[in-house]
């Protein structure tokens, strides 16, 4: 079956759904540290790739990646995570959680200075709605501190990194959706080496422990970064910039459902936000075309 855009933008949100979980599994994978969580997921999504490669035939690929798409994804999956964990060390994570957040939103701005991409205002608009909504969730803007200025610095350079990373991911659209093998590869081997420099190694709690960490590894922290990139290179970015937002909302939701976190009304206003948004920029991108 050919790969339309409409097909690439639903399996680039199937990345989105997966990140909904994270949440859930990351409070499974307790007491184990963030940095050694990020290596144990992060080889096991590796892996992923790499019985995927070899049962597809592809394995040659892997000693083809230009130099410039290694290191935008290495950078990309290993630098995000670094300076995500970096942030929450040095300010609250409830704000540096959500500058980080501002990801979503930078993605739909750099979007249009991609070739053949127009930034609409539906764009824009559903982008901030989408936002107001994840900091509702994510616990707001208020207590802001000149205290946190390096942690706020480290959240920004986060969602630069990441946005950065999806955007530029357009111009190397010829490599192969299996170079990702190679990036988690990379990145679970510099978090171990950080781990090791900074952290306890502490073994994960019972089967329970192991299992989410099995689970972060193949969906949240492994396929998702397979079907995301076949997203931004093939799909509409900018609708995917915008339905983004719907991951912290729908790993809220889950964790609603499993009895972790209580619903709200700020919850619902967050989805009516959230929603909204992802409407508006649907809309603009239909017109688009």
């Amino acid at each position: 079956m050919a790969m339309t855009k409409t097909r690439a933008t639903a399996i680039g949100f199937t990345a989105i759904l997966l990140w909904a979980l994270l949440a859930l599994f990351t409070v499974g994978s307790a007491p184990v540290p963030p940095l050694q969580l990020n290596a144990m997921c992060f080889a096991v999504g590796g892996t992923l790739g790499l019985i995927w490669t070899v049962a597809t035939g592809q394995l040659k690929t892997l000693t083809r990646i230009p130099l410039p798409a290694l290191a935008l994804g290495t950078i990309g999956l290993f630098g995000y995570h670094a300076l995500y964990f970096a942030a929450l060390r040095n300010a609250p994570p409830a704000q540096a959680g959500l500058i980080a957040y501002l990801w979503p939103l930078l993605i739909v701005l750099f979007s249009g200075l991609l070739p053949g991409e127009t930034l609409r205002a539906g764009h824009l608009i559903g982008a901030l709605a989408g936002f107001f909504g994840a900091a509702l969730i994510i616990g707001g803007v208020s207590g802001l501190s000149a205290d946190h200025l390096t942690g706020y610095a480290l959240a920004l350079a986060c969602a630069l990194t990441w946005s950065g990373y999806s955007v530029l991911s357009r111009r190397f659209g010829a490599v192969p959706t299996s170079a990702v093998t190679i990036f988690c590869l990379l990145t679970a081997a510099l978090s171990a080496l950080l781990h090791l420099a900074l952290e306890d190694t502490v073994a994960p709690n019972g089967t329970i422990g192991w299992l989410s960490i099995l689970a972060l590894g193949l969906g949240p922290v492994g396929l998702a970064f397979y079907t995301w990139d076949i997203g931004v290179k093939r799909g509409d970015i900018q609708i995917l910039g915008v339905a983004s937002y719907a991951a912290p909302l729908l790993s809220t939701l889950v964790l609603v459902a499993t009895g972790i976190a209580e619903p709200t009304a700020r919850l619902a206003m967050a989805t009516l936000l959230i929603t909204g948004g992802a409407a508006l920029a649907a809309r603009a991108s239909l017109r688009k075309r």
